[in-house]
């Protein structure tokens, strides 16, 4: 790698920049605590190793080449963003959280990093920037990925535990409400993802 005090900065920028990855785990903090949420950003870090992944063997490049390729990746991260989004906003209390199963985390927070064309834009555009020409380049994408990844576990462990907290102490409507709030973030994501231009 070059210029890595540069590279940590735009790394530390990227993790904190709201995006669906951030509506995603706060909408399952909030919904079924923090065992499910813990799945949900291990499934967002495992979906950007794959991007990084296809990034350094070209696949991501294929698919922003292909204007059919990369339509299907956005309509299809779209529907995924308006439906979890959905289900928020017709949530209701289905019994205590801890009866709630883990396993539904590490599965939307996998499908929303796959399905976000951000993520491929992300790792075609930036990545390169900060490769060194003459070094293997899935060992430096890995390694980068593993420094965002490293970034996001802090950072959506920290809102997870500052939002679970926050539950504890507010009523369930307030806690609904807030499981609205972000259900109607994710559609709105959804929408912007569907109308983006490439």
């Amino acid at each position: 790698m070059r210029s890595l005090p540069e590279f940590l900065l735009v790394a530390l920028v990227v993790t904190l920049t709201p995006g669906p990855a951030t509506a995603l785990i706060l909408r399952v903090t909030a919904r079924d605590g923090r065992r499910a949420a813990a799945g949900a950003i291990g499934g967002n870090s495992l979906g950007i190793l794959v991007w990084a992944f296809l990034s350094a063997l070209g696949i991501s490049s294929l698919i922003l080449a292909s204007e059919i390729a990369y339509d299907v990746l956005r309509i299809g991260g779209a529907v995924i963003l308006v439906v979890l989004g959905l289900r928020s906003l017709l949530h209701r209390d289905d019994g205590p959280v801890a009866l709630r199963r883990g396993k539904y985390g590490w599965r939307s927070g996998f499908v929303t990093a796959l399905a976000n064309p951000k993520l491929a834009v992300f790792f075609v555009a930036l990545f390169p920037q900060f490769l060194d020409p003459h070094a293997a380049v899935l060992p430096a994408a890995l390694l980068m990925a593993g420094v965002i990844v490293c970034f996001d576990l802090l950072w959506f462990g920290t809102l997870t535990y500052a939002v679970h907290r926050a539950g504890t102490l507010l009523r369930p409507k307030v806690r609904a409400a807030m499981e609205r709030i972000t259900g109607g973030v994710m559609i709105a994501l959804g929408v912007s993802v569907a109308v983006d231009q490439r």
